[in-house]
């Protein structure tokens, strides 16, 4: 899982995040609520966070098997964690590829020709590293 810091950034950046189950996300709230309930981190599910899209917007929904009373949070309020795969998949054909190094993983892409590589002891981080280089890139 890619750190709050660097799923903030790819927020920030632009990537837009389409809830599906299984999908990982803190809540990004006002200050006035207590900064425990933003280091939780929540699974969408049916069974317990389900995803509710409105015309005036998606929620996701709590169904009541939390520790904590929340019927729901606009997905504004949300902070999408997404997954290695999830992060891969949206560096779609950039991605040329993961390599182990002695204390690190190095993911490579290309963008308009050039070939970038970014280094972190957690794989997921440096494709987030990449994904978010990349969405920098093509703005």
């Amino acid at each position: 899982m890619i750190s709050r810091d660097l799923a903030l950034q790819l927020r920030d950046a632009g990537l837009v995040w389409h809830p599906d189950s299984g999908d990982r996300f803190q809540l990004d709230l006002p200050s006035d609520v207590e900064a425990e309930v933003e280091a939780d981190t929540f699974t969408v599910s049916e069974m317990t966070i389900e995803t509710r899209r409105y015309p005036t917007g998606t929620i996701l929904a709590f169904n009541g098997t939390t520790e904590w009373a929340l019927d729901s949070v606009a997905l504004a309020d949300a902070v999408w964690l997404p997954r290695e795969d999830q992060l891969r998949d949206l560096l779609r054909a950039t991605f040329r590829s993961l390599r182990r190094l002695p204390d690190a993983f190095e993911v490579a892409i290309e963008v308009t020709g050039e070939s970038l590589a970014f280094e972190h002891p957690d794989a997921a981080e440096a494709y987030g590293m990449a994904l978010l280089a990349l969405i920098e890139r093509t703005r």
